[in-house]
């Protein structure tokens, strides 16, 4: 995973701007099946509560949520 894309997909996220699968794959210059590994990766190994908001055509947050690095 290149971190340089999970921070991309979180800022679309936040700001509820990712449109559609499709749409966020070419905004992000990969494939959309890459974005599906993205998304899931997110969702299950940093706890990121993604849902597909089918109103919004957006990922969103479905909670509070900030994704931080921890340097310790």
């Amino acid at each position: 995973m290149d971190i340089r894309i999970i921070i991309r997909i979180d800022a679309l996220i936040s700001r509820q701007m990712t449109g559609s699968p499709k749409k966020l794959a070419s905004k992000l210059g990969i494939t959309e099946r890459t974005v599906y590994n993205y998304i899931a990766f997110m969702k299950h190994e940093l706890h990121a509560p993604i849902v597909y908001d089918y109103q919004k055509l957006s990922y969103v947050y479905s909670e509070e949520w900030d994704f931080k690095f921890n340097n310790k």
